[in-house]
């Protein structure tokens, strides 16, 4: 932690919490649990290994389409930050934004690390053509300025399904990509967190938005359980543990009342 005088967040007032949690201290005091002392998310300690052949391959197929995640994150959080209805959204928005950038920077050095000499040209090459049309739409509703289904779009749909391949995918990574994993995923924690109670407050107050996320949802599912399916292939995820990706999603919509 800081070293400043810290409350005890749950004893606070709901408002007096949300508004406490939101803020770049709090953030702060979040990444220098799991920051200090690595370089891109790496520890000195921590070896780079020389992987090869079809594990080489697989490695960079996934760690591309991860960058096109993160830069679709990256780009539609920066985005909302114009949109969001509040002072402490936009500050929490902010914190997103760095996240994000620094995930893309660790993804990208990770394809240094493998000796990849044209990351551009790899993520075009590799990227799953359901990721990329599920950025598009993502970005498309920012553009529009929908709050709300954007919101849902990126810190429900787009943040679970992240948390729930990466979460896979470190159980049976080598100790580098398992590290940096590991990292992102506490930073993914906080911005699913922050989409769902948004959403969930303005949908107790807002039902005619539950409808509207709705149809967001049926318009996304088939792009996001594609892209479940294509990279559980590329980390080598049997099919039969495969629903565990999509269930972490499926929780998620569930949670806010707009699953099936």
């Amino acid at each position: 932690m800081s070293g400043r005088e810290d409350p005890d967040l749950h004893a606070l007032a709901p408002d007096r919490f949300l508004e406490e949690v939101h803020t770049f201290q709090f953030w702060f005091d979040a990444v220098e649990g799991y920051l200090p002392g690595t370089s891109y998310g790496r520890h000195p300690e921590t070896p780079i290994q020389k992987l090869a052949g079809d594990e080489r391959e697989r490695l960079i197929t996934a760690v591309c389409n991860y960058l096109v995640g993160e830069t679709a994150a990256l780009e539609g959080a920066s985005g909302l930050i114009a949109l969001a209805p509040s002072r402490m959204s936009k500050i929490f928005l902010a914190t997103q934004v760095a996240d994000e950038a620094r995930h893309v920077e660790i993804f990208m050095r990770r394809l240094a690390w493998l000796d990849v000499e044209d990351a551009e040209l790899e993520i075009e090459r590799r990227a799953d053509p359901n990721l990329l049309k599920f950025k598009q739409r993502l970005l498309e509703l920012v553009g529009e300025g929908d709050w709300d289904s954007a919101l849902f779009a990126q810190n429900v749909i787009l943040e679970a399904m992240e948390f729930a391949v990466f979460r896979l995918h470190s159980e049976n990574a080598d100790p580098l990509t398992r590290e940096l994993l590991d990292g992102v995923l506490k930073d993914e924690r906080r911005h699913m967190g922050f989409g769902e109670n948004e959403l969930g407050r303005r949908l107790q107050v807002m039902p005619e938005v539950r409808l509207r996320i709705r149809d967001v949802r049926q318009e996304l599912d088939r792009l996001v359980l594609s892209t479940f399916d294509a990279t559980a292939a590329a980390i080598g995820v049997a099919t039969s543990e495969r629903n565990e990706l999509a269930g972490v999603y499926l929780d998620a919509v569930r949670r806010l009342g707009v699953g099936d």
